[in-house]
């Protein structure tokens, strides 16, 4: 099984790049963030036509997220009180289109779209800080039914040194700071694993390039789109990559496609995923 994670800052804008993206590579399963665009207007039929199935999370010119996929997509899930009923915290957070889940051949894949944060000073940066202490409780309620776990995203963190392109500068900084690196790590727990890092110890590899200064030209990216697998999981996992050249076509997103591949076969006449 093939996982990908791309925001595509606005699907509608994206739409060509991410079908030719689609009709080139097998994609079993591709979560979309900042999707921008409310639900209705979200563009199904070309991915329909292709006989992939779509749930959809969005809202209009911010935020939103998307699960595409060639299996019918199960137990659906939207927004933190998905897993949190009640949970007023998750119900505040659940005003911006961030959070989708599903299960896919018995794997939960979780696509996130996490808060930018702005700036160290900004309220935005306490809402994000709010935002993953959220996640936390979110994904350790999701622990307790022993789904295999693959949860995706734009997590608007650098969680290393190795991960910015400058990092004595950025470090401390926006997606960089002490807070939210120790934020991220709260999220992760014991059991989600870096895919990437799995197979990439080095620096050098980003995800994303601001538009701005030239950062592409430069190759001045962040690493910040990342793929985590639970334990059993990572035993099967055959390679993690971003496809940087998503990033150098005309009009593009400012964000990398990045995918995992997974040993999963799935068995209709059987109970249990089969392990190639």
């Amino acid at each position: 099984m093939r996982i990908a994670s791309w925001n595509v800052n606005s699907v509608r804008t994206r739409l060509e790049h991410v079908l030719g993206w689609l009709d080139r590579n097998t994609i079993d399963v591709l979560a979309l963030q900042e999707t921008k665009v409310d639900d209705p207007l979200f563009p199904l039929k070309p991915f329909q036509e292709r006989g992939y199935h779509l749930s959809i999370h969005g809202q209009k010119s911010y935020n939103g997220v998307a699960l595409i996929s060639r299996q019918p997509l199960e137990d659906v899930r939207l927004g933190f009180t998905g897993e949190l009923p009640g949970d007023a915290d998750a119900e505040a957070l659940g005003t911006q289109k961030r959070v989708i889940s599903a299960l896919v051949d018995g794997i939960r894949v979780v696509n996130l779209y996490v808060p930018n944060g702005s700036s160290l000073d900004s309220e935005k940066y306490s809402y994000k800080l709010n935002w993953m202490g959220c996640l936390e409780r979110y994904l350790r309620a999701a622990e307790t039914r022993d789904e295999p776990l693959c949860v995706v995203g734009d997590f608007n963190i650098g969680p290393e040194a190795r991960d910015l392109h400058d990092p004595e500068r950025l470090t401390g900084g926006i997606m960089a700071s002490e807070a939210e690196r120790k934020a991220l790590v709260q999220v992760l727990g014991s059991n989600l694993g870096d895919a990437f890092r799995l197979f990439e110890p080095g620096s050098g590899h980003w995800s994303w390039w601001d538009y701005r200064s030239g950062a592409w030209n430069r190759d001045s990216g962040w690493r910040i789109d990342h793929i985590y697998i639970s334990s059993d999981l990572q035993e099967l996992a055959r390679s993690c990559s971003i496809d940087k050249e998503e990033r150098g076509r005309e009009q593009p997103s400012d964000h990398a496609p990045v995918v995992v591949d997974l040993a999963w076969d799935f068995d209709e006449d059987d109970e249990d995923p089969e392990i190639d």
